[in-house]
């Protein structure tokens, strides 16, 4: 019998959410049954799609169940299996939630390698947001040489792969983020060409002068201001892909609607796009992004909370923008 520590959520929020809205728990895990394996977790993914799992409102997924484990990306070790696809000592990366240990039947993990890449890169640059990256730059964007691309959360784990594909590609790449810190980072490590903090008092006119040529290609993780200024700099032709909201729908208010006339008027394409529901091109994603982060060609940068019970602080602290590129809670 093993110890295994977890939070789950006790509560849906109404409003903003909080701590109060999980419960860290301690339950009694045995042994695997026939077909099944048993994990320890060494590191926690931390996304901000799961603060829309929390509500019970329609969307692309099921809400997340009360009183269930909080649903997460995970990398660990296999330390028992009954399972023929898995031999005790394997890595994998799954879907195992916050918590320690996990039992599975196999069919959500995916073996890995612990050479050349630290585990919890498979949580981040070449996981799924990395996978999120790739497929909105280069499916819906599709970024010409030459053109212009402009990045919200220019440094957080979508972001930052985000630009690094887009310069790669020959275009100009323009990232937002909050703060000069990020905004430096964004230039002197990312390669942006330019970045503006959202936070600074002039960021509209700031804005304004970092796109001299307008915006060919917008790749949308945050919606408020920042999407709302961004529509009135449109290129003929643009291509948006919509990837996430989070500084209006995780917090449980409603996102301020830009003005959509230059969606008509600029021919403009808006897609928004689940990355889970594009397996096909995880294989091709994953092989290039490897390659990439391998050759020193894409860089990426953790900001790591130390133990399960910090994961609600950490949790929140990112969807505020605290973090540093891809949030990971170490569990060992």
């Amino acid at each position: 019998m093993l110890e295994n520590q977890r939070i789950v959520l006790a509560s849906r929020p109404t409003g903003a959410a909080g701590p109060e809205n999980f419960r860290l728990e301690n339950v009694t895990l045995g042994e695997p049954g026939e077909g099944q394996v048993l994990v320890r977790h060494h590191y926690l993914s931390l996304d901000p799609y799961m603060r829309g799992r929390m509500n019970d409102s329609r969307s692309y997924a099921a809400a997340q169940k009360l009183d269930d484990v909080m649903i997460g990306g995970t990398v660990g070790e296999v330390i028992a299996s009954h399972n023929p696809r898995f031999a005790k000592g394997d890595y994998v990366v799954g879907m195992g939630g916050w918590q320690n240990f996990a039992l599975s039947d196999g069919k959500d993990l995916q073996k890995i390698s612990t050479s050349g890449l630290p585990i919890q890169a498979y949580l981040g640059p070449v996981g799924m947001p990395g996978v999120t990256a790739w497929y909105g730059l280069n499916k819906i964007i599709a970024p010409k040489a030459g053109e212009t691309v402009l990045v919200s959360a220019a440094t957080g784990a979508v972001g930052s792969v985000v630009g690094q594909l887009a310069r790669l590609a020959g275009a100009r790449a323009v990232g937002i983020a909050g703060g000069p810190a990020k905004c430096q980072y964004a230039v002197s490590q990312l390669g942006y060409d330019a970045c503006v903090d959202h936070r600074a008092p002039d960021f509209a006119d700031a804005l304004k002068r970092a796109l001299p040529s307008g915006i060919d290609g917008l790749f949308e993780n945050v919606g408020g201001l920042p999407l709302q200024l961004a529509f009135r700099r449109l290129n003929p032709f643009a291509r948006i892909a919509v990837c996430g909201l989070v500084a209006s729908r995780y917090d449980g208010t409603a996102s301020a609607i830009p003005d959509i006339s230059p969606i008509l008027t600029m021919r403009v394409k808006m897609e928004g796009f689940i990355v889970s529901e594009h397996l096909d091109i995880w294989p091709q994603a994953l092989g290039e992004l490897a390659a990439h982060i391998g050759a020193g060609r894409i860089k990426y940068r953790e900001t790591i909370a130390q133990g399960l019970e910090a994961a609600p602080a950490a949790f929140f602290g990112m969807l505020k923008g605290e973090n540093f590129g891809k949030q990971l809670v170490k569990l060992v």
